[in-house]
């Protein structure tokens, strides 16, 4: 049984471990990153899972970020990143953080999220291709997706994603 808990200044090195082990070195000098700094994220979407054992075995990161184009500037949250220690993968665990952290955005009054990934794994939660939504580069516009947790939240809003500063 996995139990899901917000995380805290505690579990910051073993989380930070963990994105380590799952992705590849040079993880930060992804475009992504550039979104996150300088800007806490948004804590009560950052969450751990942890086996019966207290294990980490699971984390996912939400940041917040702007989308600044011809209607103004428009928050999302960017959604990430997730990973899931290697002894855990294909066991729903990633499935269950991104679902979690979706419902609480949502209730968290978040109306839209965007990340950077595979279409074919992101779609089974919702998420589409989103046009006109530029991440800074060299970011695959093929991978730039987003989800609506609001009606039209998405509709009508194009332009640079930048970071939730000033």
């Amino acid at each position: 049984m996995m139990r899901l808990a917000e995380e805290t200044a505690d579990d910051w090195w073993e989380v930070e471990a963990l994105l380590d082990l799952c992705f590849a070195p040079g993880r930060e000098a992804l475009s992504s990153y550039r979104l996150r700094d300088g800007v806490a994220p948004v804590a009560a979407l950052c969450l751990v899972a942890r086996d019966e054992d207290g294990t980490l075995t699971g984390a996912i990161r939400n940041w917040p970020v702007r989308v600044e184009g011809p209607v103004g500037k428009k928050w999302a949250l960017l959604l990430g990143p997730v990973a899931v220690h290697p002894t855990h993968q294909g066991e729903g665990l990633g499935a269950m953080l991104i679902l979690r952290a979706l419902e609480m955005a949502r209730e968290g009054g978040w109306s839209r999220v965007i990340l950077v990934g595979d279409l074919p794994y992101y779609r089974r939660f919702g998420f589409a291709r989103l046009e006109g939504v530029e991440m800074p580069p060299p970011t695959n516009p093929e991978r730039v997706l987003g989800i609506e947790l609001r009606d039209s939240a998405w509709e009508g809003v194009t332009g640079r994603v930048t970071r939730a500063m000033g």
